[in-house]
Formats: C-alpha cells, structure tokens, sequence
C-alpha cells in the first residue's frame, strides 16, 4: 500500500553518490541523443538502469525499512485468495504451473504455495521473472524459511516461458512500467514532455510528441479526453506490446493484474489535469520524478481500459474487472477470516483485512483484471461483482491463430 505524501529525508552519503552516478548516465544519453530524453526512457533509466536503477539496484525496496508495503505484506489473506483463483485453473485437467512477474519480498508465492498445497492443488512449477537481483536473493531466503519442502517448485526466468499452462500473476506491476508524459498547449495542441539535463540537475521541456504518441493522444482527444489547455497525463505505450507477449506465450490459461487504477474516462477526467505520477521514497509519497534519481520508485495508475483492449485485441477473453475488495470477497476471503481471526494475532488479522478492503485504504483503489485463453469459467473472483462495463465494452478483435485445446 502507498503511504499519503508528506515531506521526505534527505539521502545519506552512499546513497547520494549512487543517484549522482545515475544521473551521469543520464546525462550522457540525453547528450548522445541530442539534449532530450522522452519521459518513458528516463522512467526506464531511473527504475532499471543496469546496476544503479532503482529495481535492479542492491537497496531494500519493501516493508518496513524499505520505501512501501504491498498487499502479500500486509496480510497473508491476500495471498491465500490469490491461491483459491489459482486453484481453480489448476483443476483443469493436468494442472499446470504459475509465473509471478516481480515477486517483491517472495511473500505472494509462499502464500500461494502453502496454501495450495494444504488443498494438494500445487502446481508443477512457480515460475518467478524478477529483474533484481537483490530481490531474487530475498525472496529465495524467504521461501527457504516459509517453504522449505516446496522450494524445487520455484524457478527464477530471465524471461518468458513458452507454452505456459496455468496462471499468470502480476501484483503492482504495470504501475512500474515506463510512460510517456504529455501536457496539452494553450492552443489545445498535445505535446510531448521530455527530460533535459542541467548544470543543476533536471528540467522538463515540451517537445513534438512522436508518432505513435501523437496517435494515442489523437484518439484520446476525439473521445473528447484531455482536451483541456494545461492538461497533463501520461500514457503507457508499453503496455500493448506487453500483454501481446503474454498472449503469445499463453496456451491455456488466466492472467491477473493487480494495481491501482481507472478506466479510461475516469482516468483523464478534466479535474485529473496532472496526471497520476507520483514517486516513494521511506515510505514518503511526492510528485517529483527527477528528485533523487535511482533512490526512488516512480509509479503511474494503470488505465485498465487499456488493459482490456490489449488483451482481446490479442486473441484473449476478458474474463472479468472489478475492485480489490469485490475480488477477495469472491475469493472466499470472509471464510479465511473467520479461520484466521483466532488466537493472539486475531487483531493484526483483522487489521490486515481491512486494509485490504477498505474503499479508504486499497479496496477501491486497487483493481484487478482477468484474461483468459482456452477457458470458459466463471471465475469466481470476479463472481461476485463484475465491472466490465465501466471498461467502455473494449470489442474482441480478430483472434490470433494461437488457440487452447
């Protein structure tokens, strides 16, 4: 869950060097590619730059002493939820494996595990894509002390599997991919926003969007969406390109997409006129991108609309779209409550569950999303309120020659 903004510290010697190493780096490309980077690039530099962005750097990045908590974190209730969808595709004949994309602490896949395995649903294989190496070791620590008898299961990619049966799990995510920036001119004419270095550090410049972002920005404004003069957003470029290689590599199967977000009209509503991007750092939340580079992670809401497009343009089924609290209540997660809320930690459980429901903490505000190939079911995480029509109907295009059994 991300903290409310408030005033952040001042980084010690160390850390102040590695961000200043990164903005060299920075530097140096926005030299070589003539005085700009787009937003999305420096976004990407900034978060995974090969040894100094944020991910893929050795600092602590979750729980307490880190810069924010995500759900696995705040209550195993989560997880054993996450673990009841699960188990639902895994019934089907032969079973199948599930691949995590950026596991954090390894707390969502031990939850996963053991609760599968109290019901003898396991899957072949949990597959974990972690870019950090750091975070690759604390999750091998993790699942070594929790589940140690499950350990052989877990196997660490570098990229994708072919021919995957099963799950697909992506838990805060896609709010860490790189956007593009746009700000609309006082003449209604979208521009781009790019980044410039300076003696002092970094500076936002308005250039002319590239092609496909004017494209974007074309359709959004004949839907009458930021049209306003001084409007700003982003836009996630990335994310068809994204969901089309997991449609690719999707046999038979269910993907869900955990984040916080919109769909698309509520996304680029005229009072949402500076966007979502917001930075953590020691769990304090700000707007400024360029502060600290490398120390902090930069985020932006998903537009789940988006989302929805992609993967039916893909050949997928959108299998359903609801609120985080919709999607645990259908899970089951009043059952595992009352079995939980018992003994010594029966406060810190409920506590948990409330944060994980709340409209006031990550109920609303988190969403989640389902696709699916080669399967019919009702899921029942999304049995028991289902919001796909708040995605503007996205239409199936023409599906791809790739089709499950």
């Amino acid at each position: 869950m991300k903290p409310p903004p408030t005033r952040i510290r001042t980084p010690d010697t160390a850390a102040a060097e590695h961000s200043r190493r990164l903005l060299d780096l920075i530097r140096d490309e926005a030299a070589a590619r003539g005085g700009l980077l787009p937003f999305d690039r420096y976004m990407e530099l900034a978060l995974y730059a090969p040894g100094l962005g944020y991910y893929v750097a050795g600092a602590r990045k979750l729980g307490p002493h880190g810069d924010f908590v995500t759900a696995p974190e705040l209550s195993p209730l989560f997880g054993a939820c996450i673990a009841a969808q699960c188990r639902e595709v895994l019934a089907e004949p032969g079973g199948g494996d599930i691949l995590e994309f950026g596991a954090g602490s390894g707390a969502l896949a031990a939850r996963v595990l053991s609760s599968l395995a109290d019901t003898t649903a396991l899957p072949h294989n949990y597959f974990i894509l972690e870019l950090s190496p750091e975070l690759r070791a604390r999750q091998r620590q993790l699942l070594a002390e929790q589940i140690p008898e499950l350990l052989a299961r877990v196997h660490w990619l570098d990229r994708l599997p072919a021919g995957l049966r099963g799950c697909i799990l992506a838990n805060e995510v896609l709010d860490a991919m790189p956007v593009h920036r746009f700000r609309i001119g006082v003449d209604g004419k979208p521009w781009e926003l790019c980044v410039k270095p300076t003696p002092r550090g970094l500076e936002e410049v308005a250039a002319e969007p590239r092609p496909e972002l004017a494209a974007a920005l074309r359709a959004l404004q004949d839907r009458g969406l930021a049209v306003a003069p001084g409007y700003e957003s982003e836009l996630n470029l990335r994310l068809g390109p994204w969901v089309r290689a997991l449609a690719e590599v999707l046999e038979r199967g269910l993907i869900l997409l955990i984040d916080y977000g919109y769909p698309r009209t509520e996304y680029y509503r005229d009072d949402r006129h500076r966007g979502t991007l917001l930075c953590y750092y020691r769990h304090r939340a700000h707007p400024d991108p360029y502060l600290y580079p490398g120390l902090q992670d930069i985020t932006a809401h998903v537009d789940f609309t988006a989302v929805a497009a992609a993967g039916t343009q893909a050949g997928l089924r959108l299998a359903g779209y609801t609120t985080q609290a919709h999607f645990l209540i259908g899970c089951g997660l009043d059952r595992l409550l009352a079995q939980a809320a018992v003994g010594l930690d029966a406060m810190d459980t409920l506590l948990g569950a409330k944060q994980l429901v709340l409209p006031s903490a990550m109920g609303e505000r988190f969403q989640v999303l389902g696709l699916d190939r080669g399967l019919t079911t009702a899921w029942s995480g999304f049995s028991f309120r289902d919001l796909r029509e708040r995605l503007d109907n996205p239409k199936p295009a023409q599906r791809l020659s790739k089709k499950g059994p």
